[in-house]
């Protein structure tokens, strides 16, 4: 089979562009052949607010789209996101190229300008199903009226074009969760075929989880992902061992300045370096806040075979299949009550077999392949 991608590369390389890339090697060593329509979110001021104007309804992009398209004349095309450099335009393009269209909906962007269904430290519902106005009176995309007018243009735009109701023949949602926001938000529910992401096996643990004094903690220091209150909890629950926090973002100065002895931050390290390390830790702290679709580093974790404390946001529970560990967001001290249980060596080793376990069964590329090319065949066939 031949299988367009068609992806808009983030500023900063994250889970979206590693499931695009992982997907297109996976196909391909499952003997498809794989191109793609790739554009990158430019960085300068001047590039970027000239990206953005056209994010409404990029005709250079379409246009580019449909180049690629009549050269390599894929069986189907798969999207992964169009904003903003892309924009929804290249969808259409395809749909009048009459080539079928899978969507993976790695965020909730038809819905929300922001794409995360979360404001002012809650979960948001304000444009769910509705105008997107809320979102402009808010502020909700970078903080800017002006920007989100832009935002908010382009998901109207989308809509009043049918693109989200005609133009796709199949969306995938990474978790059940994030497939029952998305039919609240009003795409189609007869579409949205529920798979989720995947991860290379990195291979069994060389010593098990008791045998490490280290907790991580990995991800984008950023509001939202509840890094601050876990900081907190950690201060109250005293484990008794170290806690390394991988990743940066807006808020790792302040999280630094009030952050309890024996908290280390090693910001942003490359994917190898995370693997390794969650090999060699105790057990993983999944602080967020926000309605995670799915969470890319709790599968990582599973397949480190490392225990998992962390919130029931959005799609967590859903992916670990563990309730003893986890917690109701932001909730300081139900979350220093569970780290604290991170002291207890065969509670940890217990909770890293049953990851394992569940990454086996649910998450590796093996198991992954065939619901790939089963959603590629149910859009053909429309």
């Amino acid at each position: 089979m031949r299988v367009l991608q068609v992806h808009a590369s983030y500023r900063q390389h994250g889970g979206e562009d590693a499931v695009v890339d992982a997907e297109a090697e996976l196909l391909r060593e499952g003997g498809h052949e794989v191109e793609r329509v790739d554009a990158r979110n430019p960085s300068g001021a001047f590039a970027s607010a000239a990206s953005l104007a056209a994010s409404s309804w990029n005709r250079r992009a379409a246009e580019n789209t449909r180049r690629i398209v009549r050269r390599f004349r894929p069986d189907v095309a798969h999207v992964h996101n169009t904003w903003f450099a892309l924009s929804t335009s290249a969808i259409h393009a395809l749909r009048e190229e009459r080539v079928p269209v899978v969507m993976t909906l790695h965020n909730y962007r038809p819905h929300c300008i922001d794409g995360t269904l979360f404001r002012d430290g809650k979960v948001c519902h304000d444009c769910l199903g509705g105008a997107a106005t809320p979102g402009i009176v808010h502020r909700c995309y970078h903080g800017s009226a002006a920007l989100s007018s832009v935002a908010a243009l382009a998901l109207t735009r989308a809509r009043r074009r049918g693109v989200w109701s005609d133009d796709v023949d199949l969306y995938i949602a990474p978790s059940a969760f994030a497939r029952a926001l998305h039919v609240d938000g009003g795409l189609p529910a007869d579409r949205i075929t529920v798979k989720p992401h995947f991860r290379a096996d990195p291979g069994p643990r060389p010593r098990p989880p008791s045998h490490s004094e280290v907790v991580v903690a990995a991800g984008r220091l950023a509001p939202g992902k509840g890094f601050a209150y876990m900081l907190e909890a950690w201060r109250l629950a005293r484990p008794g061992l170290r806690l390394d926090i991988l990743g940066d973002g807006p808020l790792r100065a302040e999280l630094e300045t009030t952050a309890p002895s024996g908290v280390t931050f090693l910001g942003q390290v490359g994917p190898d370096e995370v693997l390794r390390r969650f090999g060699d830790a105790r057990a993983l702290v999944f602080p967020s806040e926000w309605p995670e679709p799915f969470g890319m580093v709790l599968l990582e974790a599973m397949a480190s075979g490392l225990a998992i404390v962390g919130t029931e946001a959005g799609a967590t529970r859903e992916l670990v299949h563990r309730a003893d560990l986890f917690v109701p967001p932001a909730d300081t001290r139900a979350l220093a009550a569970v780290l604290a249980l991170l002291s207890d060596d065969d509670l940890v080793d217990r909770a890293g077999q049953a990851a394992r376990e569940r990454y086996e069964q649910a998450f590796t590329p093996a198991v992954n392949l065939p619901l790939l090319e089963q959603a590629y065949a149910v859009a053909c066939s429309r």
